[in-house]
């Protein structure tokens, strides 16, 4: 009796440790602004981490309150989002960002700068609870038509993107906020979104060593916690698997050639490069198995049944021998060492500060560079909410006639629209129309795109001076078309290019942003406006 009761109590140990450890390695996402009962439930049973998107978050105050509610259950969770600032928001998704992006902090090289604004953005996040941030993008843009990475790309030098990713997680780390570099082994040069399809990279290896490792490799250096896994197919590295199921590639090229030791995040599952090649049951044990430490599911897939699914999925993959059992416990252990982390890094606890992620751009600044992310823990607050409107100035590049003057009347804002891609989202506001009807009240917009975007623009906009705002123009025919309708028949019209900036510049007055984030909107009005 004694021997058998020690071995059933044996078996449910090993059962109850196999399941939280299952549990662990997930990193879903929820809906609604409070956290759900089953997700509370999940927590106790084993989950460590919950992801965070825009649907999650309404305010500073609300956004602190949840993260709390979700470390009353457990004090060690890892809270992660998708904040990258620039196009890439959670925290203003629908007000539009008070950071630039990665492409206008390229544009500047200014590495000073980026540290300063990594670390602000940092900053905020800690002080709303936040621990874990999927950023920054370290993809090498070296395919100019690139349909998910774009501005959210340093830009498309290597040594540039290098550096740059390196000031990056520098500074976000110094604010107590684990980095997440992304999407390795490098997204840049694909023309197929992973959202909706699995991309694939032809280049040779000595091209991946050269340019797409390059950052990655600096990343590392600099000590990020935690690497993204990108949905690719790269036939020079693997020519069967994605890497974010490879072990090629996340244990043989990332862990023992770079020599990476700490987590590794999956890439959303519920994205079409992996549910509908591999499905996300089988792609989870397939990226565990591969190396991968924490699936991250939630962007679409947001309920317990998703997490019930895959942790039995992980569980039945151990027992049948698929999975091997220490393999799941080290993903699990880098979890919990990940935690502990940053609850030492002390981001779980920052406390006041959270009412200051909103509006932070709307004050004055100097077009001087930042003075480093070791200062800016002792600078004022009004020093700290300024460095993303200081970077947006500095990333403008401008070219106008010798004419041009800055506009005194209200002008008619012709946004030729794109469809947004998922990453980014179609929620979250772009543009200059708010800016400059702020600057010149009675501004009026209106939103265009296709073949009679052009024609029905000028319509729209009658005798008032035309504002055109383009986004990716090189990527789009229809919106080239457009400008060139809206140039032809209003040669004195302003053209705004919110994306990469790839064609000729034209017009009156041509900016480029680097990216369509507010307060890139705001540089590009007081430009035009003269302000």
């Amino acid at each position: 009796m004694t021997t058998l009761a020690s071995g059933t109590a044996a078996s449910n140990s090993e059962k109850d440790g196999l399941t939280r450890d299952a549990l662990t390695v997930l990193q879903p996402g929820f809906t609604g602004t409070t956290a759900p009962d089953w997700l509370l439930r999940r927590l106790g049973e084993g989950l460590a981490s919950v992801g965070l998107f825009g649907r999650n978050i309404d305010s500073p105050g609300q956004l602190a309150a949840l993260t709390a509610q979700l470390r009353a259950e457990r004090d060690d969770v890892l809270v992660a989002i998708d904040e990258e600032g620039g196009d890439v928001t959670r925290l203003e998704v629908r007000t539009g960002s008070s950071f630039p992006g990665n492409h206008a902090l390229g544009a500047v090289d200014d590495v000073s700068l980026t540290r300063d604004v990594a670390f602000e953005l940092g900053r905020r996040l800690a002080a709303c609870g936040v621990n874990l941030n999927w950023a920054p993008s370290a993809d090498v843009n070296s395919n100019p038509g690139n349909p998910v990475i774009g501005v959210r790309s340093f830009g498309a030098d290597t040594d540039l993107v290098a550096r740059h990713t390196a000031a990056y997680v520098t500074g976000l780390q110094a604010a107590g906020v684990a980095a997440c570099t992304k999407h390795f082994p490098g997204h840049g040069d694909t023309a197929v979104d992973s959202h909706h399809a699995l991309p694939r990279i032809d280049a040779e290896l000595s091209v991946l060593e050269g340019r797409e490792l390059a950052p990655f490799r600096a990343a590392i250096a600099a000590g990020t916690r935690a690497v993204m896994s990108a949905h690719i197919l790269v036939p020079a590295l693997d020519p069967d698997r994605p890497a974010t199921l490879s072990r090629r590639i996340l244990t043989g090229l990332l862990r023992e050639e770079l020599g990476y030791e700490g987590l590794i995040v999956t890439d959303g599952m519920e994205m079409q490069a992996i549910a509908a090649t591999y499905g996300i049951e089988r792609g989870s044990v397939l990226a565990i198995a591969a190396g991968a430490d924490a699936i991250c599911v939630g962007g679409g897939l947001a309920d317990d049944d998703t997490v019930r699914r895959l942790r039995d999925a992980l569980v039945s993959a151990v027992r049948t021998g698929e999975l091997p059992e220490e393999r799941l416990a080290d993903a699990a252990s880098r979890v919990r060492e990940l935690a502990r982390w940053t609850a030492s890094s002390g981001a779980a606890r920052a406390g006041g500060g959270a009412g200051a992620f909103v509006g932070g751009a709307g004050a004055g600044a100097g077009a001087g560079a930042g003075t480093g992310a070791g200062a800016e823990a002792g600078a004022g607050a009004s020093d700290r909410v300024e460095v993303g409107l200081v970077a947006a100035r500095r990333a403008l590049t401008v070219t106008h006639s010798e004419t041009y003057a800055p506009l005194t009347e209200a002008p008619y804002v012709a946004a030729l629209t794109p469809v947004a891609n998922i990453a980014v989202g179609d929620e979250t506001p772009w543009g200059v129309a708010a800016e400059l009807a702020r600057l010149l009240p009675g501004t009026e917009t209106g939103s265009f795109t296709g073949e009679k975007a052009g024609p029905s623009a000028l319509a729209a906009a009658g005798p008032r001076r035309i504002v055109a705002v383009v986004r990716d123009e090189h990527r789009h025919p229809w919106m080239a078309a457009a400008l060139d309708t809206l140039l032809a028949a209003r040669p004195d019209t302003v053209v705004v290019e919110m994306g990469v900036p790839q064609s000729s510049p034209r017009g009156a007055l041509h900016i480029a942003t680097h990216g369509a984030a507010r307060v890139c909107g705001r540089a590009a009005a007081e430009v035009i406006t003269g302000a």
